[in-house]
């Protein structure tokens, strides 16, 4: 039961934030989104297999990476008396400043319930997001949630629970569009904006050779042709389109048309709460609570509030 409102106090520069929750200090600020610089297609990946939407396509689907026949068990917690989360301040709707000044966001909340669900006392310190790898390394928090990627490079720095949510693709058209079937046969032909660089033109490239990809200098530009009606799709990061299609800049334009796509040698691993290389009980005790959080709904209440139009 929460008995009070959290506060900041400045550490260094910096503020912590906390609640009291059944008495203990459990975090009321947390974290940031994934900023992957543009991926190139990986060394090596010559013929990925075919795209697949691995998730029906559906404006309410809700993530779950986690298999009810795989239920972790509850690690003994004698040993962990606090958790000092770290994150970054900026990076909409996933950790953003309220009206207040608080940090407030997707994975502030979801920082809150993990907290709840253990029982620990928790805080939360804002760094900048190009300290907190060596923050934690260095012994000045615990864990960084701040949806970091979990990427081959990363894991040789730092350890992932599993992952809470992955960064989808997914095709977008005009609302008056005829284009329903978004397989590589069905789009040969079909002008399909994309951003220079990324890894989703790669994807493009690679895997739809018969289409007539059109890079675009960034998101806006690409958004703005189909918009304008230059391309017939467009393709990109499904968390941010999703964000698009939901506000004023879109003008109800245009919508999901697939479902997405979530091949991992060219959309990541997935996003996972970071803790220091071999920290295997916090690593195991922050796995056990993101499990209950969706078996029990409430990470699936928390998506919804932040996602009213689905990536996935």
């Amino acid at each position: 039961m929460k008995l009070d409102s959290g506060a900041c106090w400045r550490v260094g520069g910096t503020c912590v934030f906390a609640v009291m929750v059944a008495g203990l200090i459990t975090a009321s600020a947390f974290a940031q989104a994934t900023k992957p610089p543009p991926v190139k297609l990986p060394p090596g990946v010559a013929s990925p297999p075919p795209p697949s939407a691995a998730v029906p396509a559906d404006p309410m689907a809700v993530p779950g990476f986690w298999d009810p026949r795989r239920r972790p068990e509850r690690p003994d917690l004698s040993r962990i008396n606090i958790i000092r989360f770290l994150t970054e301040t900026d990076y909409p709707p996933f950790n953003y400043a309220g009206p207040d000044g608080n940090p407030t966001g997707f994975n502030i909340e979801l920082a809150r319930l993990i907290c709840e669900e253990l029982k620990v006392a928790c805080t939360i310190q804002m760094r900048r997001f190009d300290t907190l790898i060596s923050a934690l390394n260095t012994n000045n928090g615990d864990a960084i949630i701040a949806s970091i990627a979990a990427t081959p490079e990363m894991r040789t720095r730092v350890d992932f629970t599993d992952p809470y949510y992955r960064t989808p693709a997914r095709f977008v058209v005009r609302r008056d569009s005829p284009i329903e079937d978004v397989r590589p046969e069905a789009l040969e032909g079909k002008k399909i904006a994309v951003v220079a660089g990324t890894a989703h033109e790669a994807y493009l490239k690679t895997l739809f050779t018969e289409a007539e990809v059109r890079p675009y200098p960034d998101a806006d530009a690409a958004r703005f042709a189909l918009k304008r009606g230059e391309v017939d799709l467009l393709f990109g990061d499904g968390i941010s389109l999703s964000f698009w299609l939901n506000g004023t800049d879109s003008g109800n334009c245009c919508v999901f048309r697939g479902g997405p796509y979530l091949e991992s040698r060219f959309f990541g691993e997935g996003v996972g709460i970071a803790v220091r290389r071999g920290n295997d009980l916090l690593r195991q005790a922050l796995n056990y609570a993101l499990f209950q959080l969706w078996e029990k709904g409430r990470f699936t209440d928390l998506w919804l509030r932040y996602f009213p139009v689905s990536p996935y």
